[in-house]
């Protein structure tokens, strides 16, 4: 196993998520943190999550929050209500959870789970080796596995692609030199960024055509 790990949740270590087969998002609990994780879109991208430092006041509370938030996007529950003659949907929904989890590959759903930690001392550790081992199994049977490989070839295709075509249009093309040409242009308004930048693709054009003889 390959372990990448980042040290926040800005669109740097998202992207690096992207790039991961499983993605593990680790929570403390401190006031805020379930909200910052719906804020920072880590409700999409989170296959696990792992409330750390979980002997510290706070973090049922956090593992609640989750487990209601997830249980939200699915449609199970309603957050912070009480259920018919007192049962908690935050329980039921958590049963609910636990039985998607197992029957997972048969179901080809995930249900995300909330673990609590304690990497001090050890605590929990066992059941993430042992959810990461299930999702491995999830990945493959289900056919995800191959499905985020092919997005990942196909994005980081496009965005060698886009490299190269700023490469081109600002390096070997002639735009730098096009684009300082039109700055009077620009800064008096007979033209606008846009037919710039036109003007620097339709550039681009002709010469790779010229380059390929046609």
């Amino acid at each position: 196993r390959v372990i990448l790990e980042t040290v926040g949740v800005g669109q740097s270590e998202l992207d690096i998520a992207e790039s991961a087969d499983t993605t593990v998002v680790v929570l403390v609990p401190e006031s805020g943190d379930s909200i910052q994780a719906m804020k920072a879109g880590l409700m999409e991208v989170a296959d696990v999550f792992v409330i750390n430092k979980a002997d510290r006041p706070g973090a049922d509370r956090l593992a609640q929050e989750l487990e209601v938030m997830l249980h939200m996007r699915l449609g199970e529950a309603r957050p912070a209500a009480a259920g018919h003659h007192g049962v908690s949907l935050q329980g039921v929904g958590r049963a609910a959870r636990n039985r998607a989890r197992e029957d997972a590959p048969e179901s080809g759903t995930w249900a995300t789970p909330v673990l609590k930690s304690v990497a001090n001392t050890g605590e929990g550790l066992d059941e993430l080796v042992e959810i990461l081992d299930r999702h491995a199994v999830y990945l493959e049977e289900s056919g995800e596995l191959l499905k985020r490989r092919h997005r990942r070839f196909i994005e980081r295709t496009r965005a060698a692609v886009d490299r190269e075509l700023k490469r081109l249009a600002w390096k070997v093309g002639g735009g730098e030199e096009m684009l300082a040409e039109a700055l009077p242009g620009l800064e008096s308004g007979r033209e606008s960024p846009y037919s710039v930048a036109a003007r620097i693709v339709r550039e681009l054009g002709v010469r790779s055509e010229a380059k390929e003889g046609r």
